[in-house]
C-alpha cells in the first residue's frame, strides 16, 4: 500500500511563543489558531506537500522530526545558522541531497533539504 503524507504536527509547550518563532525565524505564515478549553492548535500555510501545525501538548517525550524541501539550502543556512539551535550543520549527503537540521524552542527537529544538489546549485 502506498500512502501520501498530508499532515504533520509538532507538540509545543507555549502556542504563542511557538507561533512567533515559526513566523519570525522561519518565515512561515500562521493561517489560523484554535484556542479552546480543550486544546491550543495552530496551522501554517503550505505551498505543497503536507500541512504543518503545532499544538500545545506534553513535550517531555521524544521530539518530532520534520523535513522541508527547499530550493536554496545554502541561502537558508546562511540566514538561520546564527539564530537557531543547530542539530546537524549543513552537509552534502552521499546520495546527493544537501541538508541541515535545527531545533524549534521545544526541541522538535526541523530538517531543510535541497534534493539532487550540485555545487553552485
Amino acid at each position: 500500500m502506498k500512502t501520501r503524507l498530508t499532515h504533520t504536527r509538532a507538540n509545543v509547550s507555549d502556542l504563542h511563543k511557538s507561533i512567533e518563532w515559526y513566523e519570525k525565524t522561519l518565515g512561515f505564515e500562521c493561517t489560523g489558531a484554535d484556542i479552546t478549553d480543550r486544546w491550543q492548535y495552530a496551522q501554517f500555510e503550505s505551498e505543497a506537500g503536507a500541512d504543518f501545525s503545532i499544538m500545545v501538548a506534553d513535550t517531555s517525550g521524544t521530539s518530532a522530526r520534520f523535513n522541508f524541501s527547499v530550493d536554496d539550502v545554502n541561502a537558508l543556512w546562511d540566514k538561520l545558522k546564527d539564530k537557531v539551535t543547530v542539530i546537524e550543520p549543513i552537509e552534502t549527503m552521499p546520495y546527493g541531497n544537501r541538508k541541515f537540521t535545527i531545533a524549534d524552542p521545544d526541541g522538535n527537529e526541523l530538517g531543510f533539504v535541497q534534493e539532487r544538489y550540485t555545487e553552485g546549485n
